[in-house]
């Protein structure tokens, strides 16, 4: 196993954010976590990547505790790919890139090039964040985590904030890892997850409610309830389509219900 999560547990300020989490992830394949917003989500690949401590519990990476990884090692092993990032100083994406790529070490000026070039960056290198739009902002991100091509990936919300085709590309890239590298992403979009997922870990409250191949999860009702909602299931051509209706309230006259589609292919 790769990366191994036993019994995690992360409190603060009297509440517990991620109530003992057993978790096992192998050295390849894409894993979505899912679940409703607050449901902890995010501070669990934060724990996982060694972002935050744990309050209890503990994280080993191939056998080895995480906190007592030395930490080049980590950052080689390991890259975190958060929802949003905002450099200190207005710098340039040459030095970003460099910024990510040297975390483990001094770079060679030719290795920089071809990592800016690998990423499409190149017409762009000399620029500013602050003028660069939000699907430029993601890829210089996304090389400053993979330049060193870390054997883990975690990424929170992946492409949450940019146009449907630019996430879509993102998303797929990310697949496309997860075929020789474990990808392990927070996903809000449940299209996106089952669609371009292997495996699928439903989080609800903090906990684990279910972990399974995408096509179990989709059929688990455990789903529904995770969600607060009755999804209809409906097998197309394409794939399963997912219908979510709102449950009914009882209230004197009834309510319409609303509905919203994703699809797994």
């Amino acid at each position: 196993m790769s990366i191994v999560a036993d019994d995690l547990v992360l409190r603060s300020g009297g509440a517990t954010i991620i109530a003992g989490v057993t978790l096992a992830l192998p050295a390849t394949g894409g894993v979505a976590v899912i679940g409703p917003n607050g449901a902890g989500k995010s501070t669990l690949l934060r724990l996982l990547a060694g972002v935050v401590a744990p309050t209890g519990g503990a994280v080993t990476l191939d056998g080895t505790a995480l906190a007592a990884t030395p930490r080049t090692e980590r950052a080689r092993r390991i890259g975190y790919l958060p929802q949003q990032f905002t450099p200190h100083w207005d710098l340039t994406v040459a030095d970003l890139v460099r910024l990510g790529a040297e975390r483990t070490g001094p770079v060679a000026a030719d290795r920089l090039g071809n990592v800016v070039a690998d990423f499409g960056l190149s017409g762009f290198a000399d620029r500013r964040w602050s003028t660069l739009s939000g699907g430029e902002r993601a890829r210089v991100l996304l090389a400053m985590v993979l330049a060193v091509d870390p054997d883990i990936l975690f990424a929170d919300e992946p492409g949450a904030s940019l146009d449907v085709r630019h996430r879509l590309e993102l998303v797929h890239m990310l697949a496309e890892r997860s075929r020789r590298r474990l990808c392990v992403a927070a996903v809000h979009d449940l299209d996106l997850a089952f669609r371009y997922f292997d495996r699928v870990v439903l989080v609800a409250a903090g906990r684990i409610v279910a972990d399974g191949p995408a096509e179990a999860i989709l059929d688990d009702r455990r789903l529904d309830e995770t969600f607060g909602v009755r999804f209809r299931r409906l097998k197309t051509e394409d794939g399963t389509i997912l219908q979510a209706v709102q449950r009914p309230t009882v209230h004197r006259q009834p309510i319409a219900a609303a509905t919203a589609t994703w699809r797994s292919n």
